[in-house]
């Protein structure tokens, strides 16, 4: 085996035994030592395993159990000793030690926890490389962007990686909501933990508590067996709840609970079980709004809304859209093993002017299409969808009444459409005039605004 076993005992014969059942009997490499300052100099060969003596002349076995975890924390030792002593043992056990076997040593329960122990330190080393990678994945750096509204956004975001406030992310579909959350998870402080995602829209809202928070055998019919939440599997990690603004009423003064004491019950259960979780929401919706319409609590809003992040929709981040297209371009030229040079002037021109109501998924889903239909060496106006072909950049700025002629049928979700973005401009953003003269409720504004994805600031 290529496994390498350092022995470390300062009685030769004890390190003669050692090294014949290591190496000759177990087939391990061997690296013996007489005291720990030299054991501890050779760290750098990257030992699977360190067999450690307790008592050794100068720096003791404990001493030296406590270097090694901080050089490798993963690193399993096994401590010997001839002393045989309870609390001797339980302090190595304490301080990492894989394991503990008094001298003389039983070669037959020696054999497996070696075998075990270097075992789960290969997962162990898998693991952290899984992580690293992840890390790496989800950093801000691999989030592309070149527009300052979101470089801004990413400094935004950085000051709560290291703390636990609840964080909102307002944005809409398809703008990325899942991926902050993740890198505001995979680059803080609780990033070798789950991060558990939960989509409040796709949940049927008589199995969400059970989702959320597990139920027990026998709860409800079709509950065979007791069932952990998402909750519990995102204990010390983070839990993304995804759509939060979809949450039945009903549910939101349990999620208020565990917010404000970090705990709660299964469903049928009466234990209560503590958690120590990170609340990341996203939402499209305007919950507050949703609150003044009485479908959403105040004050689960103001616990949700700790720290809000806003992500601008790709349209009005124009700087993104051709280093986007082109990132996407080179992602699925090597996923799909079809070699192309970019985009010609023309297409460029119309997925710049195209307004990504659908953000940066829509723009992905739209790249990929293109290169799978696409027989040129660049992706040219014709191999891009109708509806872009067709957009007109001045749609949205244009009056309403420019479409009223004998040769175009505007259809009617746009003259609404229009007619809100249109009053809101006149009013300057003043959405209590802009209802005013549409003869509107301000509740029936909100839910079109919401609808048709308008912001008054920028209609």
């Amino acid at each position: 085996m290529d496994k390498l076993i350092f022995v470390v005992d300062d009685q030769a014969p004890i390190l003669r035994l050692l090294t014949y059942w290591v190496s000759e009997k177990w087939n391990y490499k061997v690296k013996t030592f007489d005291n720990a300052e030299e054991m501890l100099s050779s760290l750098s060969l990257k030992p699977d395993l360190v067999l450690l003596d307790i008592m050794l002349p100068g720096i003791s076995g404990i001493d030296a159990l406590k270097e090694i975890k901080k050089t490798d924390p993963f690193l399993p030792v096994i401590i010997l000793s001839a002393q045989g002593r309870v609390d001797v043992a339980l302090e190595a056990l304490k301080l990492g030690a894989y394991d503990y076997f008094p001298k003389p040593i039983d070669t037959q329960r020696l054999e497996p926890a070696i075998r075990n122990a270097m075992k789960n330190y290969d997962l162990e080393k898998e693991l952290e490389k899984v992580r690293e990678n992840v890390t790496q994945t989800y950093s801000f750096s691999n989030i592309i962007s070149a527009d300052g509204k979101m470089q801004d956004v990413f400094k935004y975001v950085s000051k709560v990686l290291n703390n636990d406030i609840t964080v909102l992310i307002h944005g809409e579909s398809g703008t990325g909501k899942e991926l902050i959350a993740k890198a505001i998870h995979f680059n803080g402080i609780r990033k070798n933990f789950p991060f558990i995602v939960v989509n409040c829209a796709s949940i049927p809202r008589d199995l969400m508590e059970s989702e959320l928070f597990g139920h027990e055998k026998g709860s409800f019919t079709g509950a065979y067996q007791r069932k952990m939440g998402k909750f519990e599997l995102a204990n010390r990690g983070t839990i993304f709840l995804d759509e939060v603004g979809e949450m039945d009423i009903s549910l939101q003064a349990k999620l208020l609970r565990v917010i404000q004491q970090r705990e709660f019950e299964r469903v049928g259960g009466t234990e209560t079980i503590k958690c120590d979780v990170r609340i990341i929401s996203a939402t499209n919706r305007d919950l507050k709004t949703a609150v003044e319409e009485k479908e959403f609590r105040e004050d689960l809003f103001y616990r949700l809304n700790s720290f809000p992040i806003n992500l601008p929709p790709l349209r009005s981040r124009k700087g993104d859209i051709i280093v986007l297209a082109e990132h996407f371009l080179e992602l699925f030229s090597k996923k799909l093993d079809k070699k192309c040079l970019g985009f010609t002037p023309k297409a460029l021109k119309l997925l710049f002017d195209y307004d990504w109501p659908g953000n940066v998924r829509e723009m992905e889903n739209t790249i990929e299409r293109c290169l799978i239909l696409s027989e040129n060496d660049k992706i040219d106006a014709d191999d891009l969808p109708l509806h872009i072909r067709s957009s007109s950049p001045s749609l949205e700025s244009a009056k309403v009444e420019q479409y009223f002629d004998n040769t175009v049928i505007l259809p009617f979700e746009k003259i609404k459409e229009e007619a809100i973005r249109n009053s809101l401009k006149v009013t300057k953003g003043n959405i209590f005039e802009a209802a005013k003269k549409l003869k509107l409720g301000r509740a029936t504004i909100y839910r079109l605004m919401s609808k048709y994805k308008i912001n008054p600031e920028q209609p």
